[in-house]
């Protein structure tokens, strides 16, 4: 399976500007096709819109044709392509921080899965709680490639987010992301982006699971995107990164027989299926058990 990360760097607010940077790295794909092609969080608007949200929001499924249509005016049109893309979602007048995964193909195309952001950071330079709704679930989907789930950004700070996505079978995280630089360690690498590694590195590790991981670039008042986008493979090991702030393509292969591979040899989310359901019982968690989704609800279509 060949995966491509277009880590772009799209000018704030403008969105057919945005698009035409989007159909040029198209072109440069369709040379080559790959299977899956992923966008960061909030690719054709920028970030940080505030209340011009409700003005640069998509219809998923405009949003949707929008994309085909430009995939396939690039040249690439007989090249069957998944794409995941991070946008702002206008679903009937409520918005969300949304990633789509788009199944397109000679003629057609189709919406496998919406997911909606569930932790909205409100804090420090962040304010996505007094513009967005926030999503209320986390679902794996089939896709011609295996089980995946898609995490948003802050999604992927919380541990029990990769946890639960693991557990109900996702065998590949792809993660959106626009992430604002933070910090200085004393090696020269922004604190920020020790950390984001750091977590990916863990996740993949522990679940066995590849991780697309693509990262917004560029400035947003003052604000620099620090992109480092990254395939990361089940053992933790980055088998290609993307470069800070600019603009960038990556590319990679990865092989789903290493995931069963990984997971034998550090067979720890095994060993977590057998307790979980021992850990779910204590009664001094906040939820009950019987007031919990079962872990495995099946794969959904867009909420």
């Amino acid at each position: 399976m060949k995966v491509a990360i277009v880590q772009c760097k799209p000018r704030k607010g403008e969105v057919a500007a945005n698009l035409a940077a989007l159909g040029d790295a198209f072109a440069q794909l369709a040379q080559d096709p790959p299977d899956l092609i992923v966008l960061p969080e909030a690719a054709l608007t920028g970030y940080f819109l505030e209340g011009a949200v409700y003005d640069l929001a998509f219809e998923s499924g405009d949003l949707a044709g929008r994309i085909a249509a430009l995939w396939r005016a690039r040249g690439a049109a007989r090249h069957p392509v998944d794409i995941v893309a991070g946008f702002y979602e206008n679903d009937g007048g409520t918005y969300y921080n949304a990633a789509l995964y788009l199944e397109i193909g000679d003629a057609a195309e189709r919406i496998v899965h919406v997911h909606r952001k569930m932790f909205l950071p409100t804090y420090g330079v962040f304010d996505e709680e007094r513009f967005l709704s926030r999503g209320r679930s986390l679902r794996t989907f089939e896709t011609r490639f295996g089980t995946i789930a898609m995490l948003i950004c802050e999604d992927t700070w919380h541990a029990i987010m990769p946890t639960i996505a693991a557990i109900k079978g996702a065998r590949m995280l792809i993660v959106p992301s626009a992430s604002p630089g933070r910090g200085l360690g004393g090696d020269g690498e922004l604190e920020s982006v020790a950390r984001w590694k750091e977590l990916l590195r863990s996740y993949a590790c522990e679940h066995g699971v590849y991780i697309l991981y693509a990262g917004l670039a560029g400035f947003e008042g003052g604000k620099g995107m620090t992109g480092t986008s990254c395939v990361i493979d089940p053992r933790g090991e980055t088998i290609v990164a993307a470069p800070l702030l600019g603009a960038a393509i990556v590319r990679a292969s990865i092989d789903a027989r290493e995931i069963d591979l990984a997971r034998a040899s550090l067979p720890l989310l095994g060993d977590l299926q057998a307790v979980l359901p021992d850990l779910l019982r204590d009664p001094a968690l906040p939820v009950g058990p019987r007031e919990r989704e079962p872990l495995d609800t099946p794969a959904s279509a867009p909420e």
